[in-house]
């Protein structure tokens, strides 16, 4: 059984974790955090997360001994809870996106004395969509443009998506490109495309959980890709995969496509 603590317990993310850890025998949620102040604090985890009353409550502080801490927070709550598992010695799966370059350094650094689990997306589809959109890039050449489309909930703090800067990254590392200088956010007025730019565009509508189409065209054809979360129970249950698998593993910045494909 793998213990874990769960940060921003309160958050859309952090309760379909909770939710789907209370229901699964392999996992024990021993601790879920808040930040200090929040309107959650005290409230029956299992009763907030529509699970039942499992009596643990949402705290302000790491309780319990768990093997994994799991953060799907903002920038700052990350770097808390990161120094929270450091002084524990303690596993951490990072979800959360919008990171600094700063702060991405501060993780690669705790890296260097805990396991740590860090991605995007925790998507199993979108995982392997990250791995094709490198190899059809590198397969189709510089002669094929590529636009990428991400469209989420009108709530999303940070445009574009940590996804779609992902799906970039994949092409640009198989294809030679650097980011973030070949990046064109949206277009606007007399702006002809150049050759090697990726094109991205941010769309924030509704209820959506969360879109990424990448289209490649020369002036023959275009090949597509995309892929479309229905549920965050999709990136929950990635969470969840990741934390199994970090608990007891050797320190290091680990990715899911470690967790999936190593």
């Amino acid at each position: 059984m793998t213990k874990i603590a769960i940060t921003g317990a309160a958050g859309r993310m952090g309760r379909r974790i909770a939710a789907l850890a209370l229901a699964d025998e392999k996992f024990q949620v021993v601790s879920a955090m808040e930040m200090p102040r929040h309107e959650a604090m005290g409230a029956d985890v299992g009763t907030l997360c529509g699970a039942g009353a499992c009596g643990l409550s949402v705290s302000e502080t790491l309780q319990g001994a768990p093997d994994v801490i799991i953060d799907f927070s903002v920038p700052e709550g990350t770097l808390q809870w990161l120094d929270a598992a450091r002084e524990r010695e303690t596993a951490i799966v990072i979800g959360t996106t919008g990171l600094t370059e700063s702060q991405l350094a501060e993780v690669a650094d705790a890296a260097a004395g805990i396991p740590i689990v860090q991605a995007p997306n925790f998507s199993v589809g979108v995982n392997l969509l990250f791995r094709l959109a490198g190899e059809i890039a590198r397969t189709l050449g510089p002669d094929y443009d590529v636009e990428i489309v991400e469209a989420h909930h009108r709530f999303k703090k940070d445009a574009p998506s940590g996804t779609a800067l992902g799906l970039a990254r994949s092409i640009c590392e198989a294809t030679g490109r650097t980011m973030p200088d070949c990046l064109v956010h949206g277009r606007s007025g007399r702006s002809p495309r150049t050759s090697g730019e990726i094109g991205m565009h941010a769309l924030r509508i509704g209820d959506n959980v969360g879109e990424h189409t990448v289209q490649f065209g020369n002036l023959g054809e275009t090949v597509s890709i995309a892929h479309a979360a229905h549920t965050r129970d999709t990136f929950a249950r990635g969470a969840l995969r990741a934390a199994e698998w970090a608990a007891g593993r050797k320190p290091g910045l680990y990715s899911m496509q470690d967790v999936l494909f190593g």
